[in-house]
């Protein structure tokens, strides 16, 4: 009587798991379209341009879920070298004229038979399989220095190849990945203590080597200092915020997203569900997220096997850091840094990428220990 009950907890956590899912992505088609179709109009002709591409991405994720909630998680071990080889030739490739797709002065994208696909964001999983199989494979080694230097070594080549193209938020995401999978991993104290030191000396070196990260720093600080430079994303986005109120302007009544909001569709993106549907809706949403975060958790706890756990757990950070850093910089609790919000912001990698890793939580649940 108790397993099948357990059994049946299982199943609706895999139901939950897929209907948050579902409900994000959908709700993240309509505030696309939302927040881009004047724009697109302007400049493209077409107030679909985004969400007809948002919708590709979707149906490519759901696909891909799907398939991966019947493919035995157990099977992706083989693959962890082969996909970071695949990953790390990516991050190169954007530095290569003809393949690389350079917009506003970052190299990140790729151009693959007319489709760009961002590296990084199949980066980020591609790490968290990794440090999974590596942690599982060696409990009692990650309790010493020289057990820590493999993954150590591997996030710090990822994060290198990152930060230089450039994108500081991505870097921070992939460390803070690292951090935490440790930690779950059994990294000790002294070693979590020491590398919270590192980490906490290493961001502002890497702030302070290139010129328009202090701009961006000091626009933090104090964006009215430069309102219609660096503040002024910082600006926009926190008059969307306040504009909503506390039930918001209502669907499609957003007036920032007229041009004076850049990137609305994709970074800044939470700005304007503020504004549409207030505080009361935007703290509902980060509820949801929460929510899917602790499902995710609730599973990787009942994984019949440490890899499935720690990988269960590893896709369950990734969600959580990167949905805490977008709306850390939305609301100017941080520096701006270009980083999108999970299953909601424009762009195809991203959501069929985390999408996919949805699909791996499912099948981590169906194999759960009973």
């Amino acid at each position: 009587m108790k397993s099948k009950s357990k059994k049946m907890s299982l199943s609706k956590n895999q139901i939950c798991v897929f209907l948050i899912v579902i409900f994000l992505v959908v709700f993240g088609c309509i505030m696309v379209y939302s927040a881009s179709c004047y724009s697109a109009k302007i400049r493209y002709g077409n107030q679909f341009f985004f969400l007809f591409k948002q919708i590709f991405g979707v149906l490519l994720g759901l696909f891909a879920m799907i398939f991966f909630a019947f493919f035995d998680y157990h099977l992706l071990k083989k693959f962890r070298f082969f996909l970071l080889a695949i990953c790390v030739a990516m991050l190169v490739l954007v530095f290569v004229p003809g393949f690389g797709v350079q917009s506003y002065g970052a190299s990140r994208w790729i151009n693959i038979f007319g489709i760009s696909i961002q590296p990084s964001e199949i980066t980020k999983f591609a790490l968290v399989l990794f440090l999974a199989s590596y942690l599982s494979e060696n409990h009692d080694k990650v309790k010493t220095l020289k057990g820590l230097l493999p993954p150590l070594c591997v996030a710090g080549l990822l994060c290198v190849l990152v930060i230089i193209e450039p994108s500081m938020s991505v870097t921070m995401c992939l460390a803070f990945t690292t951090f935490f999978m440790l930690i779950v991993g059994g990294m000790s104290k002294k070693h979590a203590i020491l590398f919270s030191g590192m980490a906490s000396a290493g961001v502002p070196f890497l702030i302070a080597i290139e010129p328009y990260r202090l701009k961006r720093l000091f626009a933090f600080l104090n964006p009215w200092k430069s309102p219609q430079g660096e503040g002024f994303q910082l600006i926009q986005s926190l008059y969307g915020l306040g504009n909503g109120g506390m039930f918001g302007v209502g669907l499609f009544n957003s007036r920032q997203k007229y041009l004076f909001l850049p990137f609305a569709e994709s970074d800044f993106i939470f700005s304007i569900i503020g504004e549409e549907f207030g505080f009361f809706g935007a703290t509902l949403l980060l509820l949801v997220f929460a929510f899917l975060v602790f499902l995710i958790f609730r599973i990787a706890l009942s994984a019949k096997d440490r890899f499935g756990c720690l990988l269960a757990s590893g896709i369950a950070i990734v969600i959580a850091v990167q949905t805490l850093l977008n709306v850390a910089v939305v609301t100017g609790s941080i520096p701006p840094t270009g980083l999108p919000l999970p299953f909601i912001s424009s762009g195809g990698t991203s959501v069929a990428v985390f999408m996919c890793a949805i699909g791996v939580v499912l099948n981590i649940s169906k194999q759960s220990r009973v």
